[in-house]
């Protein structure tokens, strides 16, 4: 009786041990794969999974998105810099059969694969881009990453972002002084681009000024007002030339009534100016040639008839001796000379 009840105590204790081995707990981030005599025999979901003791295998496979971190990689650009760089690879399984049957251990797979292509892109790339361009060159790396690992492998590469990017002390200190001069240029054409507008500024308001020159002593006092504002003990009042003009309208230059006043030169023009100072000029030199003088239309002669009817007694024309003495080129007076046939 005794040795029945030790032989139905162990018949449970087997029944408990095989009812453990036969049922799983399969999460539900996981997928479980039953391998039965080594061979497929099936995939389980998340949930009581039971399998036959001893001849069935169950495998789970996380489901879940890993985010692994590429370590740094040492490479030289196409612009010939030598970079470092390091990056993380968000991926995650979506064939849970082929990340367990085509690879041995899809993980360390993963990171060699993201490593070969990282420093393959850094090749491929330029600095600047590398720097300024993450994103094109995130998606492009993360190309690389995808092609040969999904379709074989069952893995599916979500993103890829580069971290940091080590450059050389020497080039940091190039691009910082490249920096430094593009401001430094910038800064220049700032100021330069304000002169230009301040003296556009300042020339309107010279030729209003012009204009009146009673604006010129109004802005003079503002001048003086401002400068006076900060309590100085010395004052100096320059008096523009403008200014002794403005007064010398106002003055007569010869006393009343003794003939019109002489006008000031600054009441005419430069070109009104000029004329006279040009006519001058010519006839003191001596090397030029004297101004022309118009022609005198010549007066017609006269019969001798018309002479006798015409001319009064007493007149010049009347009376030959008493034609005036013709004028010789030279300019000297000559004395009209008798005819041979009264001689």
């Amino acid at each position: 009786m005794e040795a029945e009840f030790v032989v139905i105590g162990v018949l449970v204790v087997l029944g408990l041990i095989t009812l453990g081995r036969s049922v799983r707990v399969v999460q539900q981030f996981e997928q479980g794969i039953v391998f039965r005599y080594g061979k497929l025999a099936g995939t389980k979901g998340p949930g009581l999974a039971l399998i036959v003791p001893v001849i069935d295998r169950l495998q789970k496979v996380n489901m879940q998105i890993v985010a692994m971190a590429v370590p740094a990689q040492e490479g030289i650009t196409r612009d010939n810099v030598s970079v470092r760089v390091d990056a993380v690879v968000y991926f995650r399984v979506v064939d849970p059969v082929k990340a367990v049957i085509n690879v041995q251990n899809y993980l360390f797979a993963i990171s060699q694969q993201a490593q070969t292509s990282l420093r393959s892109i850094i090749g491929q790339s330029e600095m600047d881009q590398l720097l300024a361009e993450r994103d094109s060159v995130n998606r492009e790396l993360r190309r690389i990453i995808d092609e040969p690992t999904e379709g074989p492998w069952g893995i599916r590469v979500e993103r890829v972002e580069i971290k940091d990017v080590s450059l050389p002390e020497g080039m940091k200190r190039s691009m910082s002084r490249q920096a430094e001069a593009e401001r430094e240029r910038r800064a220049r054409i700032i100021t330069a681009d304000g002169e230009f507008q301040a003296s556009k500024r300042l020339a309107a308001a010279a030729n209003v000024m012009a204009r009146d020159p009673a604006a010129l002593q109004l802005r003079l006092l503002q001048t003086v007002v401002e400068v006076a504002a900060e309590r100085n003990s010395t004052l100096v009042m320059p008096i523009p030339v403008e200014l002794l003009r403005f007064f010398d309208k106002f003055t007569p230059t010869s006393a009343p009534g003794t003939g019109p006043a002489q006008e000031s030169m600054g009441d005419f023009s430069e070109a009104e100016v000029a004329l006279p100072e040009k006519m001058v000029g010519e006839l003191a030199d001596p090397t030029t040639d004297p101004p022309e003088i118009p022609d005198v239309p010549a007066i017609p002669e006269l019969s001798p008839a018309d002479k006798g009817e015409r001319a009064a007694p007493g007149s010049p024309l009347a009376d030959p001796a008493a034609a005036p003495a013709k004028k010789a080129p030279g300019g000297a007076a000559q004395a009209s000379e008798p005819e041979q046939g009264d001689s």
